[in-house]
């Protein structure tokens, strides 16, 4: 293998690059990004780049001095792969052809239909989507986050610190039940009543309504009207995909793989929010659309695209973080495999606290609030159940 193209210029197809040279592949590698900015760091943009403690350049994920000898084409898009000769077509014409592909194609934020084009009505994916939002976000304002997940809290959170308004509305009845489970939800949306941020779960949006000036009002389903200067969508990422079609990739619900990033086609892998990797733990194939995933799972990609996927362990269990309220919230594993949930440090009254989910009595997932040091420990507890598995 003397070249490789990778498809995707964020944090995974950074990451690959890294893992390339570092196994000590001096072929040629080509980057093909769609946004025109270098890599950068996607977490702050609901915190620290909303609030101002933070500008573009802090989220550069490149030192100075790194040699990477890569070759970085952006503001290109892929819109098919040839498998036959691994061949990489662009819009606007073109073909890059190599050896072997690494998939780092991401995901893009789901919206509502109906909303397009509606001024004041923002998702928040990228860094453009980031800069957009934070010149709307001023004191006074009324803010309405449509998605309770960890991104919607996320911006809920800096834009009451900043002094707005807000309210977050969710479909379900408890924010956050799908990867953490019924309990664990209701205590995290707790954090939101705690401090002073309405949070109306279990309703529905009919319509999104502008005035002169954009936005200006949220209809829900029933007929309540909630006033809106800013309405940020957060309902989730949808895989980038589509552009795969015809390419003899398999795809469901993200680029299939195995364990390893492997593909279904020989000489192509897949890794970050885009690939969806088996999981021998849960027996099933997991999308894992988090910071870790798509820096640490890379090598492994990598190591399977030049023949060596034997010499690599396991991918450690997923893994992420979120900061909401001045609360350091994170959560390893995966809660949907437990039988038992138990506190075991600290309690749910004073919103600090280790919780351990189990299934047969052995953990499969720990979520910690403020709770650094024993989450760390029960984690390494994790990643060595995951590598004897």
């Amino acid at each position: 293998m003397r070249s490789v193209t990778v498809v995707g210029g964020s944090l995974a197809g950074l990451s690959a690059v890294r893992a390339l040279r570092a196994a000590g592949f001096d072929g040629r590698v080509t980057v093909l990004g769609d946004e025109v900015h270098r890599p950068y760091d996607r977490p702050p943009l609901s915190k620290e780049l909303l609030s101002g403690r933070m500008s573009p350049a802090d989220l550069a994920l490149e030192s100075e001095d790194e040699a990477l000898d890569a070759e970085w084409r952006l503001g290109v898009r892929a819109i098919a792969l040839h498998a036959a000769d691994r061949a990489v077509e662009l819009a606007g014409g073109g073909l890059v052809r190599s050896d072997g592909v690494v998939l780092a194609t991401g995901a893009r934020a789901r919206t509502l239909p109906g909303i397009e084009g509606i001024p004041g009505v923002h998702t928040l994916r990228t860094l453009d989507d980031g800069l957009a939002l934070a010149e709307e976000l001023r004191p006074g304002r009324s803010l309405v986050v449509v998605g309770a997940g960890f991104i919607g809290a996320e911006v809920a959170s800096t834009a009451h610190q900043l002094g707005l308004a807000v309210t977050v509305l969710e479909a379900q009845e408890v924010p956050m039940a799908g990867p953490l489970g019924d309990e664990m939800g209701r205590m995290l949306a707790a954090l939101h009543h705690d401090n002073g941020v309405r949070l109306m779960c279990g309703v529905g949006i009919h319509a999104v309504h502008a005035g002169r000036h954009g936005v200006d009002r949220v209809e829900l389903v029933g007929g309540r009207v909630l006033p809106a200067d800013v309405v940020v969508v957060g309902v989730g990422a949808a895989p980038n995909v589509e552009w795969l079609e015809r390419s003899g990739v398999e795809v469901a619900n993200g680029v299939r793989c195995d364990s390893r990033g492997a593909t279904s086609v020989p000489g192509v892998v897949a890794v970050g929010d885009c690939a969806s990797w088996y999981d021998p733990v849960s027996g099933g194939h997991r999308r894992v659309e988090h910071w870790t995933g798509a820096l640490e799972r890379p090598a492994a990609a990598v190591a399977t695209l030049l023949g060596r996927g034997a010499t690599v362990g396991p991918p450690r269990p997923p893994y992420f973080w979120s900061d909401q309220y001045g609360r350091r919230i994170q959560f390893a594993g995966a809660a949907d495999l437990a039988d038992e949930l138990s506190v075991e440090d600290g309690s749910l009254e004073e919103r600090s606290f280790l919780a351990v989910y189990r299934r047969a009595g052995e953990p499969v997932a720990v979520l910690g609030v403020d709770r650094i040091r024993p989450f760390t420990r029960w984690r390494r507890r994790l990643d060595a159940l995951a590598r004897a598995a």
